[in-house]
């Protein structure tokens, strides 16, 4: 169907007559429209089809090397004020960045088609969805966006003829002259821009093809844009897994969790409990927006319909749930192919394949001493294939959030797990939250690295700002009834090297410990930084965890946390007169506690 919605219309025409292309298609969403457009893309050179006995409906695409993750330093935020933008965003005036993005728009669709994707962030007709319109030259660009978002005709309608919608423009930049043959990936690596204007709202992307630079209802809208989107209108948009819990006597509740990169936020997201009567279920991987209903409760919707997951790394010991889900309808981007047509990357199974083709389309053998995925190989899986995906993960509604998970990869100082006594004080030890610099990373060992709330590259204004968002949310309605806060860490190390917890299945017990505060069924310790579980408080009936160990893993060690003080300090500097000056308050108390406890 095409929109009576008179604002998008002039919007297309008006995109239409700047980058030229050779035609328009209206996405309708449908299947017969997805099959014609990925045979296109087989035809084209773009996707190759995966074995079907295998892999159903799946394809796997090769990018140009020169075009393979997000793009921090080509990425900006540009309201009109720099302040607004802040210390954590590249910033550029709106005005000039606009005139330097209309020259390189102009013409740059010459030989290709403009594809109009109308999508939904969240169920379609949720209280707490918005919506977006995508204007892209690229078919890889619409076939991932079906996937990760809905849309299609349904939107539109959705949409009416005056609904808002958050425009979102694209080009790979790579117009084709007359009988010019087109390339299997193009892009333009010299010419990348990957720009969020928080005030119209919109988003203009050129020159990338890939991931979150061109999936522009991932990070760009998801969190930069409905960040902002999220602080003038009283919600919140975070970057966090959803997962609900059930007890063995059937009451349920749900978490939500914000941790930095390489801390297994997609692990703990489709956990597979191992204590007994447990069950958990997976409403989102990535991304959390939550709103307030009637009653004052912070309900939350994943925004997204499908997984955009890292695949090197994943496979059936450190994510079964995910590699489950991959069975069929998947694209996989840079991963190697091995001789019958099935994708592999790295650590997907015991024994790597004897050959393969490479990422980058050469020969490859265990013994060539390169990688034969890609590391930020991914696939895009649709979320309803999760065998454990959530039977409330579509309600409009939301579901109802009674608990906050921070976290790091900290191999000394922070415990296993512990609770903020207030929401003030949680939301500080957000601001704080970081991972430690290992020997394999560049620089120093044992630095740490702030990525606050893991919103650090998708902040889409002033962290400072930010932090106070969360600092107000409590009086934003009357009777507001807020998640618990807690802490986890399970990344503690002896001094000898070895991981004190072991992780994956096993952090349902910390979970379990969670959901029996929340409910009032267990006790906490009162420490310096927080409510600890009580001997014996935490289930580890099963796990030979030696009693030093678990003493080493509920340790508050003062003289380590005094250490952490001096960067937190130099942390928040970064943001100046932004931090809430109740965050220095909290930081002084925990200074004053430590050294208290120190001595």
């Amino acid at each position: 169907m095409k929109t009576t919605n008179q604002r998008l219309l002039n919007w297309v025409d008006e995109i239409a007559a700047l980058c030229k292309p050779d035609a328009i298609h209206w996405c309708d969403g449908s299947e017969a429209e997805n099959t014609r457009l990925c045979n296109q893309a087989v035809e084209g050179g773009t996707f190759i089809r995966l074995n079907e006995s295998k892999r159903p409906n799946s394809f796997l695409v090769m990018s140009d090397p020169a075009d393979v993750a997000r793009v921090e330093d080509r990425t900006f935020v540009c309201p009109t004020d720099p302040r607004e933008a802040g210390p954590n965003n590249n910033w550029r005036d709106p005005t000039e960045l606009k005139d330097t993005m209309r020259q390189l728009y102009d013409g740059c669709m010459r030989g290709r088609t403009l594809y109009v994707i109308p999508f939904s962030m969240g169920p379609i007709g949720s209280p707490i969805a918005h919506i977006g319109v995508e204007l892209t030259d690229s078919i890889y660009v619409v076939v991932n966006m079906r996937i990760m978002t809905r849309i299609g005709d349904e939107v539109l309608k959705a949409l009416g003829e005056d609904g808002d919608f958050v425009e979102c423009l694209h080009s790979v930049g790579a117009p084709l002259d007359p009988g010019q043959k087109d390339v299997p990936w193009p892009c333009n690596a010299d010419n990348k821009y990957i720009s969020h204007f928080p005030e119209d709202p919109s988003i203009w992307s050129y020159g990338s093809g890939y991931g979150g630079n061109a999936l522009l209802g991932k990070k760009c809208f998801a969190l930069r844009i409905a960040s902002t989107m999220a602080r003038r209108q009283g919600w919140m948009a975070e970057h966090m897994l959803i997962l609900g819990l059930t007890s063995p006597e059937g009451e349920k509740k749900y978490i939500a969790a914000a941790f930095p990169s390489a801390c297994g936020k997609t692990n703990l997201a489709m956990l597979e409990p191992t204590l007994a009567g447990w069950k958990a279920e997976c409403v989102g991987d990535d991304i959390c927006w939550m709103k307030f209903d009637d009653n004052g409760q912070l309900r939350a919707i994943n925004p997204e319909a499908g997984f955009f997951g890292v695949a090197p790394g994943t496979s059936m010991s450190s994510n079964p749930n995910a590699m489950r889900s991959l069975y069929a309808n998947c694209i996989y981007t840079n991963c190697a192919l091995t001789p019958d047509n099935d994708v592999w990357w790295e650590e997907m199974t015991d024994e790597p394949p004897a050959e393969a083709l490479s990422w980058k389309r050469e020969p490859w053998t265990p013994d060539s001493g390169t990688k034969a995925a890609n590391p930020n190989a991914r696939y895009t899986a649709p979320a309803r294939q999760c065998p454990v995906i959530d039977p409330a993960w579509e309600d409009p509604a939301g579901v109802p959030i009674s608990a906050i998970l921070f976290g790091g990869r900290r191999p000394s100082t922070v415990p296993l797990c512990f609770e903020a006594p207030s929401w003030q004080y949680g939301t500080f030890l957000g601001t704080i939250q970081a991972s430690e610099t290992t020997a394999a990373a560049a620089g120093n060992v044992g630095v740490l690295r702030y990525d606050p709330m893991a919103m650090l590259p998708f902040c889409g204004y002033n962290m400072g700002d930010y932090f106070a968002h969360w600092l107000s949310m409590p009086g934003r309605v009357p009777n507001a009834k807020m998640p618990r806060i807690f802490f986890v860490n399970w990344f503690r190390k002896s001094d000898d090297g070895r991981f004190l917890w072991p992780g994956f299945g096993e952090n349902c017990r910390v979970l379990k410990w969670i959901f029996e505060r929340v409910s009032g069924q267990t006790e906490a310790v009162e420490s310096p930084i927080g409510l600890l579980p009580t001997p014996g408080a935490l289930d580890l009936s099963g796990l030979a965890i030696p009693e030093e160990d678990m003493a080493e893993l509920l340790a508050v060690d003062a003289k380590a946390w005094l250490k952490d003080i001096p960067a937190i300090r130099a942390h928040y500097e970064k943001f100046g007169e932004a931090i809430p000056a109740v965050l220095r308050q909290e930081l002084d108390a925990l200074e004053a506690r430590l050294q208290a406890a120190a001595t």
